[in-house]
């Protein structure tokens, strides 16, 4: 790959924030508590840590930040659901080397959304071509198809995007093929816990599309529960679990650590949770 086409976001300063939402949420979140910077030096970023740890928060920040389209939601400008990340948002600043829109964020709960609501819209193209063929009952077969043209030609482009039927597929099918249609060369995808769709085979699929991608000059910020994820080579893994924010490697994540021990001995752990259960 080019020496100058990478990476396009290098990295994401956080300031101080507003006096009057420094206690509150985000701001209180240690992990989240500026100034500070987050460098993003490799073609693949990991955030990692437990639930609330403000990982996902930094990322839907970023993703305002950046203006990057969406997948499977409302626009982040106008999606109500981030109203506190734009406050986090709004003391950002992106770092960048070569500057993009090209990419997109996406959120793994809202694939589910953005998947039923493609097949939602393909029903009402069947059910409109359907109402055609009843209202131009003996009327030629151009007039039909001229009548039918427009529902005809939105099921043809989603045919040609995602396949005869997204929803049909397993979920980690139709994630990996939404994924492929969407992605581009040079683009920037922030990614949050995309292996909620996937599977550790999907995962691993998932992982080969990425280093297409990354060949093509795509940089990938990921908040992860994810060991296979988190392994990715060459990848800058930063853990929320602890503050200052700083780089640690993959066998320092207590997530990577307590997984090894637990398939190592699994009935070890579950004798002692199940003794607990028993005993309550």
């Amino acid at each position: 790959m080019p020496e100058n086409t990478f990476p396009i976001l290098s990295a994401v300063k956080l300031g101080k924030p507003p006096a009057k939402w420094a206690a509150e949420f985000p701001f209180d979140v240690p992990a989240l508590k500026g100034p500070a910077e987050v460098a993003l030096p490799s073609a693949v970023t990991i955030l990692a840590g437990e639930n609330g740890s403000g990982k996902s928060t930094l990322l839907e920040a970023m993703a305002l930040a950046a203006k990057l389209p969406t997948v499977g939601s409302a626009e982040t400008g106008h999606d109500s659901t981030l109203a506190l990340q734009r406050r986090l948002a709004g003391t950002l600043t992106l770092v960048w080397r070569r500057r993009t829109h090209r990419g997109f964020f996406l959120r793994a709960e809202d694939f589910f959304g953005f998947a039923r609501r493609l097949r939602t819209l393909r029903q009402e193209m069947e059910d409109r071509i359907a109402q055609v063929d009843r209202e131009y009952e003996g009327r030629s077969e151009l007039a039909k198809t001229l009548a039918k043209g427009p529902a005809a030609g939105s099921i043809s482009a989603m045919r040609a995007r995602y396949g005869d039927n997204l929803d049909a597929n397993s979920h980690g099918e139709s994630f990996l093929r939404l994924f492929r249609s969407r992605f581009v060369p040079d683009g920037l995808y922030l990614l949050d816990e995309p292996e909620a769709a996937l599977s550790p085979q999907s995962q691993l699929g998932f992982v080969a599309m990425m280093s297409e991608m990354v060949e093509r000059g795509g940089q990938f910020v990921i908040a992860t529960h994810s060991p296979v994820l988190m392994a990715l080579p060459g990848a800058t893994i930063y853990s929320f679990d602890s503050a200052p924010l700083a780089p640690v490697e993959y066998e320092e994540l207590e997530s990577v650590q307590l997984l090894r021990d637990f398939m190592q001995a699994p009935e070890r752990y579950l004798h002692r949770i199940w003794r607990v259960q028993g005993g309550a």
